[in-house]
């Protein structure tokens, strides 16, 4: 997306004079691991399947110009046998814009990717592949029925309870094909936010809009809590406030959108820095970054019981946050956030643990990295009480893909 290089690097340019409030621990838990991925890998994705395995897909480029997109499941502390999900040479691969993957437990799986859709630069579809328990890799599905050359993604895949999927995604059939935002986007309708569910033998149901005008280039969330579905995601007013919203389904249908929380970000552009969301039974957690009234921060807000607002926000990060977080929940009462940081020139990927009544655990560091687009959204996933963080690591025109652990206590 041609927004992508105007804010890239909104939060350096806003406080690349501040100063760090707290000192960054270091941490002896840290353990490397073995990646299954082979060369020039990037993009990797983490997630728990509903079989309480990790889970890692990313995208590997082929010297004749195709791409592969794999995946390999973590076993007794060993990753499998890596395998091919789907390839092409018709896709669009995007630092931002990553495949993701998802497990039920029932062990149906489901993935997407980006694929053109006409010559245009920035037009391509959401292409879900999915494989049913013992089954094979189906052909893709696009979930979106409009047809317009236009752009697709920023993609959510969440596992029902049912062997269906919930996707939601990022929609442009609205923005004409043409320029949809500032900074390179300049005419056409806004961007909207979609939903559809998926399910094992390729039918789609329930595609409806969640939201008629939202941010262009930032990551959607979404988690499955006792209450149902929420899906969280940067909104866009006519004024371009461009704060975190969230939805819900509630009663068999879908609540209108409502704030996480007025930061009062106004920025006539993408900054390319979505939310994540996280729950335990019925406690959820979101993580976002904001650059409002000049400040970059990472910030975190619990949801009440209810499931009808989220808390106040808990600040994670006022320093020089770069944004790009993560999220898991440790328990009801806690959760661990990650992002990624500068200290002094050294972009570094953090984490530290945040509770529901506002304390907050030492920021501890997983690695030093690179604020480039190519370095990506580093990953952060919780299997039986231990952290497992992937990112991407940039050698001049080569990636590979880096794997930490933290172990539990």
């Amino acid at each position: 997306m041609k927004s992508l290089t105007l804010l890239t690097f909104i939060a350096i340019a806003l406080l690349s004079c501040q100063q760090g409030t707290e000192k960054t621990k270091e941490t002896t838990a840290l353990e490397s691991i073995e990646s299954p991925a082979g060369s020039n890998a990037s993009l990797p994705y983490l997630v728990k399947g509903g079989d309480n395995l990790l889970y890692m897909s990313w995208v590997e480029k082929r010297d004749s110009g195709w791409i592969d997109l794999k995946y390999s499941a973590l076993k007794d502390d060993n990753w499998q046998q890596p395998e091919v999900i789907a390839s092409g040479n018709d896709w669009f691969v995007n630092w931002a814009d990553y495949p993701m993957m998802a497990v039920d437990n029932q062990g149906n799986m489901i993935a997407h990717f980006l694929a053109k859709s006409s010559s245009g630069t920035y037009s391509y579809d959401v292409n879900v592949v999915y494989k049913p328990a013992g089954g094979e890799w189906s052909e893709p599905v696009i979930p979106h029925k409009d047809g317009t050359p236009t752009e697709h993604g920023f993609v959510t895949l969440l596992p029902n309870n049912d062997g269906t999927f919930l996707l939601a995604w990022l929609d442009g059939r609205n923005t004409g094909g043409g320029e949809h935002d500032s900074g390179g986007h300049g005419g056409g309708g806004a961007m909207t936010i979609r939903t559809a569910t998926l399910d094992m033998t390729g039918n789609l149901k329930q595609e409806v809009e969640l939201d008629s005008r939202v941010c262009d280039c930032c990551q959607t969330g979404g988690t499955i809590t006792s209450n149902g579905p929420v899906i969280v995601y940067r909104d866009r007013s006519d004024e371009e406030m461009r704060d975190m919203s969230f939805v819900r389904w509630v009663d068999n249908s879908w609540t209108e959108p409502k704030a996480v929380n007025d930061d009062g970000w106004k920025i006539a552009g993408c900054p390319v820095n979505g939310p994540r969301i996280a729950s335990n039974d019925n406690t959820t957690a979101t993580a976002w970054f904001t650059a409002a009234e000049g400040i970059a921060k990472v910030k975190v807000a619990f949801m009440d019981d209810s499931g009808e607002s989220f808390n106040e926000p808990i600040t994670v990060d006022d320093s020089v946050s770069v944004g790009r977080v993560d999220i898991v929940m440790v328990d009801g009462q806690n959760a661990i956030v990650s992002w990624l940081d500068l200290e002094g020139e050294t972009p570094l990927i953090k984490f530290r643990k945040v509770s529901k009544d506002g304390s907050l655990g030492d920021p501890l560091v997983v690695a030093e990295t690179k604020a480039s687009r190519g370095s990506g959204f580093p990953q952060m996933e919780m299997i039986d009480g231990a952290l497992y963080f992937a990112w991407t690591n940039v050698d001049g025109e080569f990636s590979t893909i880096l794997i930490k652990k933290v172990k539990s206590n």
